[in-house]
């Protein structure tokens, strides 16, 4: 039992809850309702399940090659070395890598070759990361920033063809890209912004193992003022779209995303100008996954309204 517990901790099963969730609500409450199609059960699990075996993956990898760092940034949260040797994880990744590829494959056919490749890709990244991008200025944040919000679009893709998608003509599939790159751009800034954070969080290992993080090379400040200006970007997207959106008469969404956005940002906004300690950096990344996770219930009311 101890070791099934360390294996769920080691793929972060929280995370694998967050990515499951924003596929079903984007399929089931944007995609149906807009569509007005069946829900293709096996294809959707298939697909959602390729996406939760690829992200578990990354994120075993991730800690096998940031064992020493994480044993000073987080000593009482590594399980590898501890419950898991380093030589069952790295089969586990590559197992999980391998299966998630291949589901993706029986999941979208010949007819959708890319998504296959996408995902292939994705693994790829995840490797580049923890081996090299993340120790890296900013590359490494960018990077996964953009694999979660392929989140979403892995399912557009799948949905949209990818060679249609750049030249929608129908009213419905431009309201749906719409949709999806709203929420992948979302999925992105507040990525941006939470692994800056925790750059800052885990700055002392980072510093002993030779990373070249944004805190380390330019400082803390600096790299709170970034922050403070992909904050400033996103409550004025979010405010501006608030707008748009009033000219529906779609009241209840306005004010969920005051509440449950915009005001929360605004006080993560402040809370980062004041933030000093480690512990401090660590609730304002748990706080930016709240978030994250009230942006994607979001996509509630669009079942409600379409």
């Amino acid at each position: 039992m101890k070791l099934v517990t360390a294996f769920f901790r080691l793929i972060r099963w929280q995370n694998l809850v967050f990515v499951l969730l924003t596929q079903f609500l984007f399929y089931f409450c944007v995609y149906l309702p807009l569509y007005h199609v069946s829900f293709d059960v096996v294809s959707f699990s298939l697909l959602s399940f390729a996406s939760l075996l690829i992200a578990a993956a990354g994120y075993i990898i991730n800690d096998y090659f940031d064992l020493n760092i994480d044993q000073i940034n987080k000593p009482n949260k590594n399980v590898l070395s501890n419950t898991i040797n380093r030589r069952s994880a790295i089969l586990w990744h590559l197992t999980l890598s391998v299966i998630g590829i291949a589901i993706t494959a029986v999941a979208v056919s010949f007819g959708k070759w890319y998504l296959m490749v996408a995902n292939i890709i994705c693994v790829m990244l995840l490797w580049l990361y923890s081996t090299s991008f993340k120790r890296q200025v900013l590359i490494g944040n960018i990077v996964i920033s953009l694999l979660t919000s392929w989140t979403v679009l892995v399912l557009f893709f799948w949905i949209v063809p990818f060679n249609a998608a750049f030249g929608i003509k129908d009213e419905t599939t431009i309201k749906f890209f719409r949709i999806a790159f709203l929420y992948a751009s979302f999925a992105f800034v507040i990525s941006v912004i939470r692994e800056a954070i925790k750059d800052i969080e885990d700055i002392e290992g980072d510093r002993r193992y030779g990373c070249r993080t944004l805190p380390i090379v330019a400082g803390v400040v600096a790299t709170k003022i970034y922050i403070a200006v992909w904050l400033v970007v996103l409550i004025a997207s979010l405010i501006v779209l608030q707008l748009y959106v009033l000219q529906f008469g779609w009241w209840m969404p306005v004010i969920y995303s005051i509440v449950t956005l915009i005001i929360p940002l605004l006080f993560l906004f402040l809370r980062l100008s004041k933030a000093k300690s480690t512990e401090e950096f660590a609730r304002l990344s748990s706080y930016t996954k709240w978030i994250m996770l009230f942006g994607i219930l979001s996509m509630i009311f669009f079942r409600v309204y379409f």
